[in-house]
This record gives C-alpha cells, structure tokens and sequence, in this order.
C-alpha cells in the first residue's frame, strides 16, 4: 500500500433509507475514536434520519437509491488516502474499532477486512447463524456487508468499487478482492440488528440466503434474484 495506513483517516460509510430507528445509534459507536469521518448517504428518506444525523455532526450527501450506488457515492466523497468502512444503519462498531482496523490493514498481503458477527436477540438459533457466518469468513474469505467491510479507498478503486448491482454487491465485491489478497477477520464483533430474522423466522431466512447465493452462482441475473426478494416481500437488511 503506497499510504501509511497507521496515519490514514477512517470514513466511516453508512447508506441509509429511512432508518431513524436505527441511524442514532449507529453513528453513536462511531465514537470516540481517532482521525474518522462518518458520511450518511441517503437514498431518499421520508422519515426523519437525515435531519437526525444532521443533528449530530455528520456529513450528510444525497444519491440514487440502492445500497451499491450509495456506498460508492460515499466512498467517492471520501480523501483518496483514506481506508472506508462501509457500515450498515442497523449495525453497531465495537470499542476500539479504528485502531483494529488500522492494525488488520498493516499485515502482510492484506487488502481488505471485516468484523465477526453478533446478531442482538438471545434465541439459540441465532447463535448457530453467528457461528456458520464467522466461520464461513474466517476460513472462506468472504464477510458480508452486515459485517463492516474495510479496505483502502486506492484497493476499493483497483476492485472497481461495488457493482451497482440491486443485490449481491458485497458477494461480488468480496469475490473480486480475494484474487487480490488476504481478508482479515476481526475477532472483536460488530452487533447487528435482529429483524430480518425476527421478520421471516431464523430458518426460512437462513435457507433463502442460501438458495440466493447458490443462484447467483449458478448465473442467474441479480435482478431477477432482487424480484424474489420483492415477491417475499423480503429484503436483505
């Protein structure tokens, strides 16, 4: 990496669409921390989460909906020397997350990285959903989005940023960066929220995922895959 990582500042991206539930909080784990900036990127809200994170500080810009052109809009605004953390709405950082990241991004062959998972409801089959996506990162090298991916913004550029795809960006993504280098897994979780699960049930989530990634590999359209989702009245938080 041409940057000193250990000096570059952190931005810290969050695509919002109406999350005033959740877009309080998350930008409160983006503090304390050293040298970051948060950038909200709305996609066109109509309840009151810009003016919320407005209230509190952040940098707030405006973009064509869908998370993909959102991220990359934000990325976009963001120093060409800066690492992006790419943080979802209904997704809390862990303590000390600027200094983990800036370490992770220091060893050797690294390109990119992301945080273990922890899903906040007690049901025990929420555990085994946290345990098959941990260990499905560590050993696959493949974290998604809900996991707060990192990287630098000079590696983000080299992948092509993220398809503008309406689902599946980040599996895309994290394709294309394991041809590159090492993704390293932070032990220390981020806490995501539990409604997707809660919403359709923890199986017929985790089995609808399943059945969209193997579709996606087997070369179906992403947005024909997007439509089952809008049929289920389903959508990937």
């Amino acid at each position: 990496m041409s940057q000193n990582i250990g000096a570059a500042k952190i931005c810290i991206i969050i695509p919002v669409l109406n999350e005033a539930r959740n877009i309080k909080e998350a930008i409160a784990t983006t503090q304390p921390s050293t040298n970051i900036e948060v950038i909200v990127v709305d996609g066109g809200s109509q309840d009151d989460t810009v003016a919320i994170a407005q209230s509190l500080g952040v940098k707030v810009i405006s973009s064509p909906p869908g998370r993909a052109a959102q991220m990359n809009a934000g990325a976009m605004a963001a120093n060409s020397n800066e690492i992006l953390l790419f943080l979802h709405a209904d997704t809390c950082l862990p303590a000390e997350f600027d200094a983990m990241i800036r370490t992770a991004l220091q060893q050797p062959q690294t390109v990119a990285g992301a945080f273990n998972l922890r899903i906040d409801a007690s049901l025990l089959s929420l555990r085994w959903v946290e345990w098959g996506v941990n260990w499905r990162s560590r050993f696959c090298q493949m974290p998604y989005g809900d996991q707060a991916i990192f990287l630098t913004k000079e590696v983000f550029q080299q992948t092509g940023s993220f398809p503008e795809l309406p689902i599946m960006e980040d599996f895309e993504l994290m394709r294309r960066l394991k041809y590159m280098g090492k993704i390293v897994i932070i032990p220390a979780p981020v806490v995501t929220s539990a409604r997707r699960w809660v919403q359709k049930g923890v199986f017929k989530t985790t089995l609808l995922n399943q059945i969209i990634i193997i579709a996606y590999l087997l070369g179906v359209s992403p947005e024909r895959i997007h439509s089952w989702y809008c049929r289920e009245k389903f959508r990937r938080i």
